[in-house]
């Protein structure tokens, strides 16, 4: 059953800064308005690229941040030290099912292809009915554009069902869709 309060947002991002100084400033707005609301962050634990910026700014602000990272990543570095909560996992799978676990929705921001990948897997597993928490798509300056428009094709070439498309919040401000998220309660069974 989905959670009647949101009291934490598994946030999935690049661990690269990408080319637009937008991708920045929506992680250091995002970890303002988590904090505001007093919804702590799950998100990967790194302490690189937007997943850095966006953890740095929430810990800052002296909000809750529980990172979840394979060993591979702790070994190579780019674990953050200084977290709220850290969990170091054996692998990927063990951290997408963690962070599902841990956190009452989810809100993907610009990223690259792990980005991509936690997206879809939760995505995935919303359709098998694994859970019923919010999915949230950023759409900043535009990035996601063409992903949107995968997903619509899906839809109109019978791949994706409407209703299950429909589900995902889509939008360009952090506010709009936080505000979608937490009074999201009858869009979800």
């Amino acid at each position: 059953m989905r959670p009647s309060f949101i009291n934490r947002i598994a946030i999935f991002c690049g661990s690269a800064n990408g080319s637009d100084p937008a991708f920045r400033k929506v992680c250091i707005n995002t970890a303002k308005i988590l904090h505001s609301r007093r919804i702590g962050l799950v998100y990967g634990g790194g302490n690189i690229g937007l997943m850095g910026i966006l953890a740095d700014e929430m810990l800052r602000l002296g909000g809750e941040v529980t990172g979840v990272i394979p060993q591979k990543l702790v070994d190579i570095e780019v674990v953050h030290n200084g977290l709220t909560n850290l969990h170091i996992v054996p692998g990927m799978h063990e951290r997408k099912a963690l962070m599902t676990k841990l956190s009452d929705a989810f809100l993907i921001l610009p990223g690259g292809i792990g980005t991509m990948d936690e997206f879809f897997e939760v995505f995935t597993w919303l359709q098998l009915g694994y859970h019923h928490k919010p999915i949230a798509l950023l759409n900043t300056s535009g990035f996601y554009n063409n992903l949107i428009g995968l997903l619509e094709s899906m839809v109109q070439r019978g791949f994706l069902k409407k209703d299950r498309y429909d589900q995902l919040i889509i939008g360009k401000e952090v506010t709009d869709l936080i505000d979608r998220i937490t009074g999201s309660e009858n869009r979800f069974p």
